[in-house]
């Protein structure tokens, strides 16, 4: 029986995390650990979590706001399991979530991550995401968004998996971290697993979609207007994109695909600079962490095993 731990970041998630824990503690599959890494929440999170606290619930307390992702990397280094499910407190599990996706996984040892049919908790038949979308201009989409739940019965290869509800390969973990880092902390937060998803296919991993496995995402506000999404969550979103392409880009593949490149970056640029002019200031925080980004770089580039023709053929 392989050991799965559940890893939860939670910040102001007191409306849901009552039903996730719930969940996560009517698997099916047997949870070895549940890590919630609270980042200094300021509403009852804390009081409701504290509810379920027992010898598999490790609760820890940041003082300050660590973010998606230097929160979930404190769950992954306190983590001895050879699964690790990095769940969102705002999504709910159908108990056998984690046994079909680990069933999955201990047939193929390449498989690294994997995911389930996620779902609009207050619109079941629409999906959620069932994997990630990379197209050639570089940005990423979750699969079938948007879609009735009806077309996505087939299981299949993706490029990578939504971190809503991912579950993770220790043995890939380790492979693809740098600097002991497998979310990238100078993303903070947002693009943080599409980023995961290209490093870890550049380094030979596969990832895989499993309707049999589902789960209910409610998105909040991510689902609505822009204006509703705080500037600095748009400036994270904006900017971590392009630390992306950075890291795990190459020029070549930037020449063949240079025309919806620069279609969607002259769109862009001009809708910033008339809509959102604030978002442009994420630029200070590029530049800021450049010399970390072009490191990250030569470790990922250094250690690719893939063909860049088996990565690119993901980008549509």
């Amino acid at each position: 029986m392989k050991k799965v731990s559940v890893h939860i970041v939670t910040f102001n998630s007191e409306p849901y995390i009552r039903e996730c824990l719930q969940a996560v503690l009517q698997q099916n599959y047997p949870i070895d650990r549940i890590i919630v890494i609270d980042n200094d929440s300021q509403d009852g999170t804390l009081n409701v979590v504290r509810e379920f606290e027992s010898d598999r619930l490790t609760i820890v307390s940041n003082k300050v706001n660590a973010g998606f992702a230097g929160g979930h990397n404190q769950a992954i280094r306190m983590a001895a399991s050879d699964y690790y499910l990095v769940l969102n407190p705002d999504v709910t599990l159908h108990p056998d979530y984690v046994y079909y996706l680990v069933q999955r996984m201990e047939q193929d040892a390449s498989l690294g991550s994997a995911t389930g049919k996620l779902l609009f908790k207050h619109s079941p038949n629409e999906i959620d995401s069932t994997g990630l979308l990379f197209t050639k201009s570089r940005r990423a989409f979750d699969r079938g968004a948007g879609q009735d739940s009806s077309l996505w019965d087939e299981e299949g290869d993706v490029i990578g998996v939504s971190g809503a509800a991912a579950m993770y390969s220790s043995s890939m973990v380790r492979d693809v971290s740098i600097d002991d880092e497998f979310f990238d902390e100078d993303f903070f937060a947002y693009k943080e697993d599409v980023d995961v998803a290209w490093r870890s296919r550049l380094l030979g991993w596969k990832a895989l979609y499993c309707p049999a496995a589902q789960a209910f995402h409610n998105r909040g506000w991510k689902k609505g207007s822009r204006t509703k999404i705080p500037l600095r969550v748009r400036r994270f979103s904006y900017i971590n994109r392009y630390k992306m392409i950075v890291k795990n880009d190459h020029w070549l593949y930037i020449l063949k695909h240079l025309f919806p490149i620069l279609f969607y970056e002259l769109g862009s640029l001009a809708y910033f600079i008339v809509r959102e002019p604030g978002v442009l200031g994420s630029w200070r925080n590029f530049f800021d962490t450049i010399k970390s980004t072009v490191h990250k770089r030569r470790v990922i580039q250094g250690k690719r095993k893939a063909q860049f023709e088996n990565i690119y053929c993901y980008f549509k």
